[in-house]
């Protein structure tokens, strides 16, 4: 299982991506990936929690996001 989930993973950057993705901005990719990866099988699951992280969420900024200052909101 660990390997395919690597190994979808590895597809996921070289496909969407074109594997250019910076090691600073990894973790966000890495993010987004598990997010996905976790409600696979319930896409409409998916698409209502988005829905409902983005209208409570406050978006941070760009220094804000990569500098570890913000925090998502309980």
């Amino acid at each position: 299982m660990v390997h395919l989930v690597f190994s979808n993973l590895k597809t996921w950057i070289l496909g969407t991506h074109h594997g250019c993705i910076g090691q600073h901005h990894l973790q966000a990719y890495l993010n987004e990936y598990v997010f996905r990866f976790n409600r696979r099988f319930y896409p409409m699951t998916a698409f209502n929690s988005v829905l409902g992280l983005a209208a409570h969420a406050a978006a941070p900024t760009y220094e804000e996001l990569y500098s570890g200052e913000w925090a998502l909101a309980a």
